[in-house]
């Protein structure tokens, strides 16, 4: 994407966010590209999490700029619903209402949000379940699927809204491990097909493997970015070299 002319989808400029006297984001300002994926690395308890709640909406700004597509979602006069609809958001907890099959959870919100008409949100829902491998499991309610299974329907689920841009806060963490690469599987196949993403984990290897930009953010800043050679194999700032050597064997 160097040197191309690159369309800017979230634009962040000094961010802050407290609940009440405890400032969680310290300033923080990027801007994420149309089709780049940026990976959001750090230690528990550093923003991470907050800072992707922010980007749309779920956590209400203090103060500070988020642009989404043109959209500045602090201003009230905007509709954060109509953007959040391009905004898909994969969460740790899979989030899928137990009592409706796998179907049924994928194809409510475009109903109800979309106006789709059931036979048009049925035939999204059946592409999205092929494209992470799950066609065969429509019928079947939450309780029978593996986790990583469900972190994969949660991400179907996301992307039968066709959103723009793919929020993911820590996917694989609570997954045991022989489960966390099928959902990696699924989201370098994202990566490739160009879809716009950020994503908060802790998997240095898919981090190293997709992303086109790492950010380490601790104490709310971030402390350092670049590509993932610079910052996973050459960090230059001592924060970012403490807590790679605890994360990687190196």
């Amino acid at each position: 994407m160097v040197g191309e002319e690159r369309n800017v989808k979230i634009h962040v400029e000094n961010l802050h966010k407290s609940y009440g006297k405890s400032e969680v984001l310290k300033g923080i300002s990027t801007d994420v590209y149309e089709g780049e994926v940026v990976v959001v690395i750090g230690p528990s308890g550093s923003g991470k999490s907050t800072f992707l709640r922010c980007l749309n909406g779920l956590e209400e700004i203090t103060s500070g700029k988020v642009i989404v597509d043109g959209h500045n979602i602090a201003d009230k006069k905007e509709n954060i619903n109509k953007i959040r609809e391009n905004v898909g958001m994969v969460f740790q907890h899979f989030n899928l209402f137990a009592n409706m099959n796998v179907l049924r959870n994928l194809t409510l919100a475009p109903v109800d949000l979309k106006k789709a008409t059931k036979e048009q949100a049925k035939e999204t829902a059946i592409e999205m379940l092929g494209r992470v491998g799950l066609a065969e499991k429509a019928n079947e309610l939450p309780e029978n699927l593996s986790g990583g299974q469900k972190q994969r329907v949660a991400i179907a689920r996301a992307l039968c809204m066709k959103p723009d841009i793919m929020l993911f806060d820590e996917p694989t963490s609570a997954l045991d491990p022989e489960m966390i690469g099928e959902v990696l599987q699924v989201m370098k196949q994202l990566a490739a097909d160009g879809m716009t993403m950020v994503i908060v984990t802790h998997e240095m290897g898919f981090a190293m493997e997709v992303a086109d930009r790492v950010l380490f953010v601790d104490a709310g800043i971030i402390m350092e970015e670049g590509t993932p050679e610079e910052v996973l194999k050459y960090p230059q700032n001592p924060r970012t070299k403490d807590f790679l050597s605890k994360v990687l064997e190196i």
